[in-house]
């Protein structure tokens, strides 16, 4: 009878600490920063924008790659050499002068951050847990909402008093400190390296039963699969429209007459809103599958949307910080859980990879629209009303998946 705790619970523990550490490298991080940068470079907010798209873009190649380099060399290597980057990208940000160096460092932030150390921790505790992953996945995200309500308000802290480039390098010794000495001592790859299985069950899970884990991590088709688009890209609507209005979130509420202060205050309510739906969101996914999870998402979603058409309150934008963080919780069970639950352990590194790299891309697209539709209808509440048909569309989409019944089908057919 085992007597000990399972290990893989120090895996999400640890997962935690990774999703919270790839804070400097968010959106929620960059959008405290962005009107400093603006001051200090004279660039324009569409420029800023246009930059940020086209780093965001570069680290999805990067993370196509890096996820595969798990695959081959485990997610414990590929950790520790993220975490080192991102670091470095952190430093590399506060000496970044002109448009090439700010875009070099943008890039590096997003991949190594946003991309890299994110799916990391996403491939280790999806190695650990199978029948729990759900519940798994929800409690290792938790590390992002405590970095959503922490990060911002003391990245402003920093900025007001030491600057923002300096507060920028703080942050990359902040990676540091708390992901390598766990990357180093605390990570293993997968159970069955330290003789056990996941969950602690007694034995690999029924999916994997006889097959022999020393086996090549198999080529799965990926890009090229129909099945794999028509749940990508309704995936990756959170993605595109989240990050657009976090972004913008300065001048968002600045345009309803809040201030700075009270749009890097609301990350709080929109963090602890994210933390306890993701609770229950990783408890509904172990049970009924991610397709009411993923529902629930769009439905949130829009209503966040719809609150920033009237937003001119700090009720209101309480409000709407409580409902884009609901949203958020939502969508972070669905893309933790959705690849490993459609196509299983092995290889997973490639299928969720590319699955994030999609995600990344619409991340980048983000910001985009919404500064060109506030600059050509003066005011962003048309352009939100204009993107507020991308959800409905995406809820459409994947209700009408119905993929062939073969081994992947299931899976698919309980998200659609």
């Amino acid at each position: 009878m085992r007597t000990r705790p399972f290990y893989g619970w120090a895996i999400i523990a640890m997962g935690a600490v990774i999703a919270y550490s790839s804070g400097p490298g968010q959106s929620f991080t960059f959008s405290v920063f962005i009107d400093s940068i603006i001051e200090d470079t004279s660039l324009t907010r569409t420029a800023i924008s246009a930059l940020y798209a086209v780093g965001t873009g570069v680290s999805a190649v990067m993370v196509f790659t890096v996820s595969r380099l798990a695959d081959r060399y485990g997610a414990r290597s590929t950790l520790i050499g993220a975490a080192i980057g991102l670091g470095l990208a952190c430093v590399a940000m506060s000496w970044a002068r002109g448009a090439l160096m700010i875009f070099i460092a943008f890039a590096a932030l997003r991949a190594l951050g946003q991309g890299s150390l994110t799916i990391n921790g996403t491939l280790l505790a999806a190695q650990w847990f199978v029948r729990r992953r759900g519940r798994a996945m929800a409690i290792m995200g938790l590390g992002f909402p405590l970095a959503v309500a922490t990060i911002p308000p003391v990245a402003r802290l920093l900025i007001e008093t030491i600057g923002w480039r300096e507060a920028y390098a703080v942050l990359g010794v902040m990676v540091w400190v708390l992901v390598l000495p766990g990357a180093l001592f605390v990570v293993r790859n997968r159970p069955e390296d330290m003789g056990l299985f996941p969950d602690g069950a007694d034995g690999p899970p029924p999916e994997e039963a006889g097959i022999d884990p020393g086996l090549p991590e198999p080529r799965l088709p990926v890009l090229t699969s129909l099945r794999f688009w028509v749940l990508a890209i309704p995936m990756s609507t959170s993605a595109l429209i989240v990050t657009g209005l976090v972004f913008h979130q300065a001048a968002v509420l600045g345009e309803q007459g809040l201030s700075a202060t009270v749009a890097a205050a609301i990350f709080v309510p929109y963090a602890l809103s994210s933390a306890v739906v993701s609770m229950i969101a990783g408890d509904v996914s172990d049970r009924f599958g991610p397709k009411w999870v993923f529902a629930a998402s769009m439905v949130t979603l829009l209503a966040a949307m719809a609150v920033t058409l009237v937003m001119d309150s700090l009720l209101l934008a309480t409000a709407y910080a409580i409902l884009l963080g609901a949203s958020g919780g939502f969508s972070r069970i669905v893309g933790s859980v959705t690849w490993a639950h459609f196509y299983g352990r092995r290889g997973l590194g490639r299928v969720q990879g590319s699955a994030v790299m999609v995600n990344i891309t619409a991340s980048a697209l983000g910001p985009l629209p919404l500064a060109w539709l506030q600059a050509h209808f003066d005011g962003f509440r048309t352009g939100i009303a204009i993107l507020a048909v991308l959800p409905v569309a995406a809820i459409v989409t994947v209700a009408l998946a119905r993929p062939p019944g073969d081994r992947q089908g299931p899976a698919v057919l309980r998200v659609a």
